[in-house]
């Protein structure tokens, strides 16, 4: 009975969230689309009102990515983390969408301070007062999921707080119910789609799970000190894990500039360079030594600390790269270097999951050899990683295949980093100063010792295959004589020929079939003429006749039609 009170519940709040949200996209001009989804009688006729108004000249003006942009953005906070992550996805939207959609790291209007408060006394149990001495009531940033306040711990700590929103999950369980459906729509209505529209909502609904979870992004924050423990000019903020719980995170307070804020030519050329350089191998060092990386590396997302080292927040977001990929990436490296194109496609496969058919496609073939053509007299000294990887990836997405959601989180990583760059220190030699990362890439791949190490896996492979085989041999002979082995044989490609087989046999035996009859016709037929007393033998002759020349009317008729 609870149960069944509950659900009615949920599915009042769905059906009002899901008005607001089809009566926001129709105000921006998705008004099709809206009207697409076959929605039930009740829920059409409280849109109508919407549906019967004309849109805005002014929004009728906008380009399609805007429009959505600020739908998004006037839909709270799912919408807008979920513009954030796509802008971050080049292989579900075009550029210019995701460009729009990357506009969404802006502020968002604060929620009152009494309601932070009732949050922070929820998750504390009243014990508020007694963990801090002071909170700030102005919020120092106010984000899509979250806002962050000063504060003073009762140890005189200074420390800022990430609040999750006190409406924040109640709208994004709401919102997912609902991207849910529209996903489960738009997979029935387009099929020619190169990816599921229900696996991006289900990779999104995880992605958003770890944002709501404040513990997982202090994990993350510890994980990252841990990995540049030895590096001081790379800062990763400090959790305070006795102020902190899964809705509120409590981290030392980063002090420096924001990127985001900092003009060309408001940092001088050395010290812009220097915070180039130290972001870029800190970035480089995530991506292609550790394997764990911050996903969204942009200018809101880094300090200059006064010290000319840096200082990365917002680590919520992370992209990890088993050891088995970063060996494709170096593969691609060397393949392009060394215009290997067999290389290449076979690294196209790897991480695709292609068909491996594809590597002998004709118009494929020459599409990646384009693509190696470019980079053809490039040296590893001259090398820009970051174009490779957006040019890679563009030929995939050109091709209708799909990689791993981390290796595009990686190449946005690597891309926003020497965006940057470009954006701080244009005349820097950025290509040149990231290059032993590159080769430290390669080296591992294709150095003696990784050499070695391979061949050491290798036999050690070897040996334990060794091992086994005696006994396995023996159980399969066993298999053998106690008539235990079946072989079961499977065709692909020869279906064209097994039809004209089935054809060919099917109209022999017809043939052979009406020929019988004819044959035994004129053998009544003759024995009628040699006993004409008979009488009933040629009646039977003339019957054969007349049903095989009806069966092979039909037989003719059914082949012309079928």
């Amino acid at each position: 009975m609870l149960g069944s009170v509950f659900g009615i519940g949920r599915t009042i709040r769905d059906a009002r969230r899901t008005r607001e949200i089809l009566s926001v996209l129709a105000r921006y001009g998705f008004r099709n689309i809206v009207e697409d989804l076959h929605l039930d009688g009740a829920l059409r006729r409280s849109l109508q009102r919407v549906l019967g108004r004309p849109v805005d000249p002014l929004v009728e003006g906008m380009p399609l990515p805007r429009r959505l942009r600020l739908a998004m953005e006037e839909l709270g906070p799912t919408f807008v983390k979920l513009g954030q992550i796509l802008s971050l996805r080049p292989d579900l939207i075009p550029p210019e969408w995701a460009d729009e959609f990357s506009k969404l790291h802006a502020n968002v209007a604060p929620v009152p301070y009494s309601e932070i408060r009732t949050r922070l006394d929820e998750e504390f149990s009243g014990r508020v007062d007694e963990l801090f001495d002071s909170i700030e009531e102005t919020p120092l940033a106010a984000a899509s999921m979250a806002q962050v306040h000063r504060a003073v711990g009762s140890d005189g700590t200074r420390v800022v707080l990430k609040i999750l929103r006190p409406d924040a999950e109640r709208i994004t369980e709401a919102d997912m119910d609902i991207l849910r459906m529209i996903a489960g729509f738009i997979e029935h209505r387009f099929k020619d789609l190169p990816y599921s529209p229900t696996e991006v909502v289900r990779e999104f609904a995880e992605e958003l799970r770890k944002e709501v979870d404040f513990e997982h992004e202090g994990r993350t924050c510890d994980r990252f000190r841990d990995l540049f423990k030895d590096e001081p000019s790379v800062e990763f903020p400090k959790v305070h894990w006795s102020m902190t719980t899964r809705r509120v995170l409590a981290m030392n307070e980063v002090e420096g500039t924001l990127l985001s804020t900092v003009g060309r030519g408001d940092l001088t050329p050395e010290r812009a360079e220097a915070i180039v350089a130290t972001g870029a191998d800190a970035v480089f060092r995530m991506c292609l030594e550790f394997g764990f990386f911050h996903a969204d590396p942009h200018p809101g997302n880094i300090f200059a600390r006064g010290d000319g080292g840096i200082a990365f927040i917002d680590c919520g977001m992370t992209g990890q790269i088993d050891p088995t990929t970063a060996g494709h990436l170096a593969d691609l490296v060397q393949g392009v270097v060394t215009a290997d194109l067999d290389g290449v496609i076979d690294v196209v496969i790897a991480l695709s999951d292609a068909d491996p058919a594809i590597a002998t496609d004709r118009a494929f073939r020459a599409d990646v050899w384009s693509f190696v053509g470019r980079f053809q007299n490039a040296t590893f000294a001259k090398l820009d990683l970051g174009r490779l990887l957006e040019e890679f990836f563009d030929k995939i997405r050109k091709n209708r295949l799909r990689v791993p959601s981390d290796i595009v989180f990686l190449i946005k990583a690597i891309t926003t980093i020497e965006g940057v760059g470009e954006r701080l220190a244009p005349d820097f030699d950025l290509v040149g100063h990231v290059r032993p990362h590159l080769e430290r890439l390669v080296k591992s791949r294709y150095g003696f010792g990784a050499l070695k190490r391979r061949m050491r896996r290798s036999m050690v492979g070897y040996t334990g295959v060794l091992e086994v085989l005696p006994s396995q041999l023996r159980s399969f002979f066993y298999a053998i004589r106690r008539q235990q082995v079946t072989v079961n044989l499977q065709h692909r490609g020869l279906d064209p020929l097994t039809d004209t087989i089935r054809k060919a046999a099917s109209n022999l035996a017809s043939a052979i079939f009406v020929g019988a009859l004819l044959l035994g016709g004129a053998v009544l037929m003759l024995a009628d003429r040699m006993r004409p007393e008979s009488g009933h033998l040629a009646i039977l002759a003339w019957i054969g006749f007349g049903f095989a020349v009806t069966f092979t009317v039909l037989r003719i008729a059914g082949n012309r039609f079928r």
